[in-house]
């Protein structure tokens, strides 16, 4: 099956089953099936909907501030062997993230369906801001649930949420991270089907949420695609970018998957390292199993339960992937590989240094790869990096890793 992808078109994927090959589906209890079957049912509504597409391009361009620039980072490409390195700038976006580009279009979805009340899970934070912002917006009663874990190492943003007016539920089972959080917020919506709205942020779960998320992040990789037609009259040699769940990822990638002289890059978070047992390398590390009600690379023991996972990134370390990147992986058509915890920082650091520019952890896994990558750049590479979240939210975090207290 590999590298068998040259007579496929992405873009006719999901199929109707909400299949990537073998990947996705709809594994849930029978309580949840109603549910799913109407949002997936709604959105292909709102898809042909031009009132819908309307709303959505004037949020997108008046609230998020879209498009973000695609940024030259000249002093980088200076120290990688000349190569363009292009950032996608998706941290500049408001609420300092990519997530805000997915809440905007489920949330108007959500208010299309008549539900009031939002529920959320969270890992770093980004999703439940973006989330809390958009219901503040639209005056809808938002609950995030977030794994205590998670809710020491990201303070500021579990204050931004709280003076948005989200209820911040700490989950205190299994790792205490965005899994757990996955399950407890997948428990409420079933609970409170009448007037809640579940929006996922990232591009897992059962359909049609995968095919969901990836659309509204799509516009991220529209705009870069004319952005470097009209910057360098070509399209780029590389595309690049970090892998929890994979929203940001796909964000980027899927305008790009038929164009095949495009290279594609994923880079998960490998930890302490991914011969170690703390990391979150689904892909690399994993095998194919059920979570969250899909099909997909999960790292899992031999018995398919699901094991912890560990990143320095609050937004990495997911011990499962979106189902369509494990299709991609298994067809070839996306290479995978991953950044360990040292190597996050050591590209955090270099970042700030040479393009004055803060990242958050998650794309600074996927700049440790470019880094490591050097060798095979030359100055006729043309590289797109997205920068899908600025440090603000991680400084903490990462001062305590350096050592310097405040």
């Amino acid at each position: 099956m590999k590298d068998n992808y040259k007579t496929i078109n992405f873009h006719k994927f999901p199929d109707k089953h909400g299949r990537f090959g073998k990947f996705g589906g709809r594994f849930v209890a029978e309580t949840l099936m109603p549910l799913l079957l109407e949002v997936e049912k709604q959105y292909k509504i709102a898809k042909q909907s031009k009132t819908f597409k309307d709303e959505l391009n004037y949020y997108f361009k008046n609230y998020i501030g879209r498009p973000s620039p695609l940024f030259f980072a000249e002093r980088l490409s200076q120290k990688l062997n000349g190569a363009k390195i292009y950032f996608k700038r998706d941290e500049l976006n408001h609420t300092g993230a990519h997530k805000i580009n997915n809440c905007i279009g489920q949330i108007l979805l959500a208010r299309r369906m008549g539900k009031k009340r939002i529920v959320a899970e969270t890992g770093a934070g980004q999703h439940g801001l973006a989330t809390a912002t958009v219901c503040a917006l639209f005056n809808l009663k938002c609950i995030v649930y977030m794994g205590a874990t998670d809710i020491e190492r990201q303070a500021p943003n579990v204050f931004k949420m709280k003076l948005l007016g989200a209820e911040i539920k700490s989950v205190k089972s299994g790792t205490a991270t965005l899994k757990d959080a996955m399950n407890e917020a997948l428990r409420d919506w079933v609970s409170n089907v009448s007037d809640t709205f579940y929006v996922i942020g990232t591009a897992a779960g059962p359909h049609p949420y995968p095919m969901m998320v990836r659309d509204f992040q799509s516009i991220i990789g529209k705009e870069a695609k004319q952005q470097i037609l009209k910057v360098e009259k070509k399209l780029p040699d590389i595309l690049l970018a970090c892998i929890g769940g994979g929203s940001n990822a796909l964000g980027l990638f899927y305008p790009f998957l038929n164009d095949r002289n495009v290279k594609i890059i994923g880079v998960e978070a490998a930890g302490l390292g991914i011969d170690t047992k703390k990391h979150a390398a689904s892909l690399s590390k994993g095998k194919p199993g059920f979570l969250h009600g899909n099909f997909t690379y999960l790292l899992q023991d031999n018995n398919g339960q699901i094991l912890d996972a560990h990143s320095i990134s609050a937004g990495l370390d997911y011990p499962g992937i979106g189902p369509e990147h494990s299709w991609l992986k298994e067809i070839g058509r996306v290479k995978y590989y991953s950044s360990t915890d040292k190597e996050a920082l050591k590209a955090f650091k270099l970042c700030c240094n040479l393009e004055g520019i803060i990242p958050a952890l998650e794309p600074s896994h996927a700049l440790a790869f470019l880094l490591r990558y050097k060798k095979n750049l030359t100055k006729k590479t043309v590289v797109i990096m997205n920068m899908c979240g600025r440090g603000d939210k991680d400084i903490f975090a990462i001062s305590k890793h350096l050592g310097v207290n405040f």
